[in-house]
This record gives C-alpha cells, sequence and structure tokens, in this order.
C-alpha cells in the first residue's frame, strides 16, 4: 500500500519505517527542512536502538523516502498517517492540536481517491470528527474517511513494540476503513497480534486511559517508598510482593524520582483538563499529575539531606540525563527538577549521561558535562544516579569513590544493593529503602 506519514518526530518516523519494512511504500513527510536533508543523508535525528539500521534498509530497497512536499505524496496515497506533534498548550494544559488541524487543511484540496486519514498523533477525544469536519469544508468532493489508530511505543523499544505489540487499536465510524486498515496491518496478523477495532472516540480515549493508569502505577509505588523509609520496610520488597498478584503485576512498580518523558506528563494534563470539560473530574489522575510534578523537586531535597543538609560549594555528579534509559529525550526528565533544586541550594553539578547530553545542554546551562561516569566523580561530594542506563549498573564503585571528595552515593532507582555500595566506602541513600524502626517510635507515629 502507499502511505504517507505527515510528521517525522519520533512516532512519525518509526511507523513509517517499520511499514516499510513491512513492504509498503512510505512517504515521511515534514516541514523542517534540515530535518528532512538529514534524513534523506542517512543521519537519524533520535537515539532509538536499531532505528539507523531499520531506516538504511529500507531507504535502499527503495520502500521509504523523505520529503518536504506533501501534494505529490497525498494525491497518490491510500493511506495517511497524522503523526505531529500534540504538546501541552502553555497557559491551560490542553492538548495543542494546532498542527494535526494544519496537517488536515493542507492535505485536504490534495486527496484523489478514496483515502483514509488516521490520527496517530495522540489527541483528545472529538478530534477525529474536527479533522474530519476540516478536511470536507476545505474540500467538499474528497472521498474519505477519517480513523484513529493510536500509538502505544516505548522509547528505547519502539521498534519492538510495533512489530510485536500487546494489540492495535482501531477506531473508525466508517466500515470502508475496516479492510484498509486490516491491510495496513495484514503482516502482524502472522504474530497473531490483536487487533481491536472500536468507535473512533473510544479509540481516542484508549490511549489517555492506558498512559494515564500506568502513570497512576508509578506515583502509587513512589507514595509507598516513601511510606517504607517512615516505616523502614523495602519498598522493592513490596513491589515484588504485590507485583506477583496477576491482578496487579510487577510492570510499573518501580520506585523513583517521578515519571517524565513525551507522553505520561503531557496525555495525563490532558485527560484531566478533557475530563474537566466534560464535568466528569478524574480525581486519582489529578492527584497524580500533582504528586508526581512535586516528587521530582522532592528527590533534590532528598540528596541534600543525604549530604548532611547542606550542598552549598559542593560539587554534586549527576549520572543520567534522560527520562529514561535507551533515549535521547529530555522532555520533562527528572534530572531537570533535581539538577535545579541542587543549584538553587548552592551546590555545582557535574553530570555524564549515554546519549543525552547534546539535548540537555540548552537546557542546563550551568553544568559541567563530563565524558564519562568517573570524570563526573572527580572532586565530588556526591554521587547520584538518576537514570538506569544499563552503562551504570556495573561502575567500579571504589574507583568512583577514589575520585570523590566525599563518600555520598544516592541511588535513585535502586540499581545497587546497599551493602556493594557500603562495601566500597560509600554512604548509600535509596529510595523506599527504610532503616529499622522502633515499635514505640511507629506507636508514636500512629498517635
Amino acid at each position: 500500500m502507499r502511505i504517507v506519514m505527515i510528521g517525522s518526530g519520533y512516532v512519525g518516523l518509526v511507523s513509517g519505517a517499520c511499514f516499510a519494512d513491512f513492504g509498503h511504500q512510505v512517504t515521511c513527510v515534514d516541514k523542517d527542512e534540515g530535518k528532512i536533508a538529514r534524513l534523506n543523508a542517512g543521519q537519524i535525528p533520535i537515539y532509538e536502538p536499531g532505528l539507523d539500521d531499520l531506516v538504511a534498509r529500507n531507504v535502499a530497497a527503495g520502500r521509504l523516502s523523505f520529503s518536504t512536499e506533501l501534494a505529490g505524496p497525498v494525491e497518490k496515497a491510500d493511506v495517511i498517517f497524522i503523526a505531529v506533534g500534540t504538546p501541552s498548550r502553555r497557559g491551560d494544559g490542553h492538548a495543542d492540536l494546532s498542527y494535526v488541524y494544519a496537517a488536515a487543511a493542507e492535505m485536504a484540496p490534495c486527496l484523489k481517491g478514496f483515502t483514509v486519514v488516521v490520527t496517530k498523533s495522540t489527541v483528545p477525544v472529538g478530534t477525529g470528527d474536527e479533522v474530519e469536519r476540516i478536511i470536507g469544508e476545505t474540500n467538499p468532493e474528497a472521498q474519505f474517511t477519517v480513523a484513529s489508530n493510536p500509538e502505544f511505543l516505548r522509547e528505547g523499544a519502539a521498534i519492538e513494540d510495533f512489530k510485536r505489540p500487546d494489540r492495535i487499536v482501531i477506531g473508525i465510524e466508517d466500515e470502508r476503513a475496516r479492510p484498509v486498515m486490516e491491510e495496513v496491518y495484514r503482516p502482524l496478523y502472522l504474530n497473531q497480534a490483536p487487533i481491536l477495532f472500536t468507535g473512533r472516540r473510544t479509540s481516542e480515549l484508549i490511549k489517555y486511559a492506558a498512559n494515564a493508569f500506568l502513570a497512576v502505577k508509578i506515583t502509587f509505588i513512589n507514595e509507598i517508598a516513601d511510606l517504607c523509609e517512615a516505616v523502614g520496610a523495602d519498598v522493592q520488597q513490596v513491589a515484588r510482593g504485590i507485583g506477583l498478584d496477576n491482578r496487579i503485576g510487577a510492570k510499573f512498580l518501580h520506585a523513583g524520582p517521578g515519571y517524565g518523558g513525551s507522553c505520561f506528563p503531557k496525555d495525563t494534563l490532558a485527560l484531566v483538563k478533557t475530563a474537566e470539560d466534560s464535568g466528569t473530574p478524574v480525581r486519582i489522575v489529578e492527584a497524580t499529575v500533582a504528586v508526581n510534578d512535586t516528587r521530582k523537586r522532592a528527590m533534590g531535597r532528598k540528596i541534600i539531606t543525604a549530604c548532611g543538609g547542606s550542598v552549598r560549594g559542593k560539587k554534586i555528579a549527576v549520572l543520567g540525563l534522560t527520562f529514561k534509559p535507551n533515549t535521547d529525550d529530555m522532555r520533562d526528565a527528572p534530572s531537570l527538577a533535581i539538577i535545579q533544586a541542587l543549584e538553587d541550594n548552592g551546590a555545582s553539578v557535574s553530570a555524564f549521561d549515554p546519549e543525552g547530553m547534546a539535548a540537555a545542554r540548552p537546557l542546563l546551562p550551568n553544568v559541567e558535562f563530563a565524558t564519562s561516569p568517573y570524570e563526573a566523580a572527580d572532586g565530588a561530594a556526591a554521587l547520584v544516579i538518576v537514570t538506569e542506563w544499563n552503562a551504570f549498573r556495573a561502575l567500579d564503585l571504589e574507583a568512583l569513590h577514589a575520585r570523590m571528595e566525599g563518600d555520598v552515593l544516592v541511588d535513585l532507582r535502586n540499581i545497587y544493593r546497599p551493602d556493594t555500595v557500603e562495601a566500597a566506602g560509600f554512604t548509600y541513600t535509596g529510595v523506599g529503602r527504610g532503616l529499622a524502626v522502633a515499635p514505640e517510635a511507629l506507636a508514636i507515629a500512629a498517635e
């Protein structure tokens, strides 16, 4: 099939390359001339494991191309995916749909023959209705239908997620779209990937509901971690104990500094705003957003406490800047709030991240960027692990300790055992790993 992907960012580029690998003819279109020039030169603008090889293979095979021109590819397309950004709108937190609507208006005059237009971007309920209205009013002669097909890609594992998905959700209001979308995803039938056809509005809501639920799980275990520290329990054992219950599951029960990235922060906020506008507030999600916002800064205070209550004039080494490993994405990364809290309290910060430092530099102008974890640790009073990159899981702790002036290690991802850290000469602080509390102290706390 002939597919056009409008938007060559994270979702558009990964999806387009994967569709091409299925054998479809794909054109990724973007207004950013510099991005398209880099893609045509074989340069991938984002870090995603395996994406460079996937793109190169399909470009060489003639199935994948990149262009700034919309009209030509749209005229020939069987399916057009809208995969542009929907950031939080400044001022009110609603999803900014201006790029989605602009794409709909621009493609409308170019449609030839029956075409399925698909919103791949994460959009609020009712967006497909508006896209349909815009296209219909702009080109009353157009033969088209609008479908919803939300993405469920995890950064760092996006290609695997696309090719072996838990589910494929497709929202339609016109049965003519069903055979077309079945053909688009036909290669995945071989893997028996479940395809769920729903109404268009239901499909739009599924994406927001899924991300909100995962955000709730993360925030829940983070609050349990605080309780563990207060009462002398171990959050990792608590998480394992509840995660073994199949009704709960172990995924997303890892205590840490809070969630970030391109999806959870904006999607939870957009769901809150949609629910408010509909007169059905989602209080659990509202609380999740509030708790997560305050947690990141609280991790800065946790580091300060571990350093004896003051970091003024001290150097703090931070390992990991991206919101998660295996990506260079700095959007809403916990490291930003943590480092800001440290700098506000008089600390200087050195940092290292395997892939995220180029994106981090303009966001952290006062940070000294190192070429390795060991260089970052030179002369530091404390070492802080913020992102759980595999490269940080087997560090030579004794060598790190020898290069530091202090002996504090704060492990915000609990990737090290306390006894291992302490054997290397460090004073250890983790998340949700409480010290033993005397029974009388618990009784006082209960009162």
